[in-house]
């Protein structure tokens, strides 16, 4: 059975970046995920463009779930109006807890931590440890030096194009919207196999 995803990850940066297009992409992604009822789940934060995303969905009457480990609420301010907030032991079980909630994952433009949790769940799938969408959202070319990486590794054969496939690369949410549709296989692997 498939079907547009209903709870959505979104992967991207605690900064805002340089150019306003990144704060447009996640305001959007935001009001779309809320005009569609798919719920966000993300890092729970209020700073960067976790927090405009999250914003966004709240003020579209949307649901929210932010997830964050315990050390990062002394250095970063937690959004305090989401609908859930998780508070976890350490980041493992954050991205643990954000794979398990989510049915897809959208990577907007971030940073480190955003290339950790794309690549961390990227190579999860190709261990088939699950078959959600995993979709790069490629505003304004910011994602093409990581795109341009994976490639790389495919043509110095480091990485299967079975592999590189498993990443889908769209120019807006909209097409990241329509490339949602996740297809039930089985039980849901559980957390501690990952």
């Amino acid at each position: 059975m498939s079907s547009i995803a209903r709870t959505i990850a979104v992967f991207c940066g605690s900064r805002l970046g340089n150019d306003p297009v990144y704060q447009d992409v996640a305001q959007q992604a935001g009001k779309l995920l809320a005009r569609e009822a798919i719920r966000l789940v993300y890092g729970g934060g209020a700073n960067g463009l976790m927090g405009v995303v999250a914003d966004s969905v709240i003020r579209a009457g949307g649901e929210v779930t932010g997830v964050i480990p315990e050390f990062l609420t002394k250095r970063e301010k937690m959004h305090e109006c989401v609908s859930e907030l998780i508070v976890t032991t350490s980041m493992h079980e954050r991205k643990q807890i954000m794979f398990a909630r989510a049915e897809a994952f959208w990577i907007l433009p971030g940073g480190f931590g955003t290339f950790d949790e794309m690549m961390e769940i990227l190579t999860w799938r190709q261990l088939e440890r699950h078959n959600k969408p995993i979709i790069l959202v490629n505003t304004a070319g910011w994602g093409e030096a990581v795109v341009a990486m994976l490639e790389a590794a495919v043509k110095q054969g480091f990485a299967s194009e079975q592999s590189r496939a498993l990443l889908q690369v769209v120019p807006d949410v909209e097409t990241a919207l329509a490339c949602s549709v996740w297809q039930e296989q089985g039980a849901p692997v559980p957390m501690d196999t990952l």
